[in-house]
């Protein structure tokens, strides 16, 4: 029997790029700009889910009634705010040498983000990722978020693979969540903020500190051509 192509679908965001703190601080910003009062551990949980969820559970928590035109022009504040900060966005140790790794060894990868594309290009850029030559899936192109499997599924399809064949690879619950939705393996990275535990019970089938440590033990999940 012929083996079966493994492929890679990474988180960007805390997976690739060191920028969920800038996230966190900039959603603080946009929220703090609307009156709107939140404390920093809650919105640094809400990382890596969708902004129509985070908006979703914010009004849930804070009970306030936004309408939906409060709710977009908070994300444009945020984005706005992130934007201000991307100077500061750098790799996360090991990202780059991963991705060049990988694409030396001929096994392919995508890039699926939540983010919408405006935020995630100073990522790519910061990454050194050029989305017209790499397949990258932003919020922009699908239904629905994380935890949501729409971007995974679309990183696959753009792909040319079975879902069933790629190892995602995230730093958030919400990443694992929606791996284990589409049927792919999930592995966790913890530079992200959350811990080995959240992770494994989001349905990480391994967990490592961060790039390079994932580099460093690459033949664990089949990381191999």
């Amino acid at each position: 029997m012929a083996r079966r192509e493994t492929t890679f679908l990474f988180d960007l965001d805390g997976t690739l790029v060191d920028s969920v703190y800038e996230h966190v601080l900039a959603w603080k910003e946009a929220l703090e700009q609307e009156g709107i009062p939140l404390s920093v551990w809650r919105i640094h949980r809400k990382i890596g889910m969708s902004g129509g969820l985070f908006t979703s559970q914010l009004l849930r928590e804070t009970g306030l009634d936004i309408s939906h035109e409060r709710i977009a022009h908070i994300r444009r504040l945020h984005a706005e705010a992130y934007l201000r900060r991307a100077t500061n966005i750098r790799p996360l140790p090991g990202a780059r040498e991963l991705l060049a790794h990988l694409t030396n060894a001929g096994i392919r990868w995508a890039i699926a983000t939540s983010g919408r594309m405006r935020t995630a290009s100073a990522n790519l850029a910061a990454l050194g990722v050029d989305p017209e030559q790499v397949p990258v899936v932003t919020r922009d192109q699908v239904k629905y978020a994380k935890p949501d499997p729409d971007l995974f599924l679309g990183g696959a399809e753009r792909l040319g693979v079975d879902i069933e064949d790629c190892i995602v690879v995230g730093d958030a619950i919400w990443d694992m969540l929606a791996a284990r939705r589409a049927r792919a393996l999930g592995v966790g990275l913890m530079s992200g903020g959350y811990g080995i535990d959240e992770l494994e019970r989001a349905g990480a089938m391994r967990v490592y500190e961060d790039p390079a440590d994932l580099l460093n033990h690459l033949d664990e999940v089949g990381g191999r051509r």
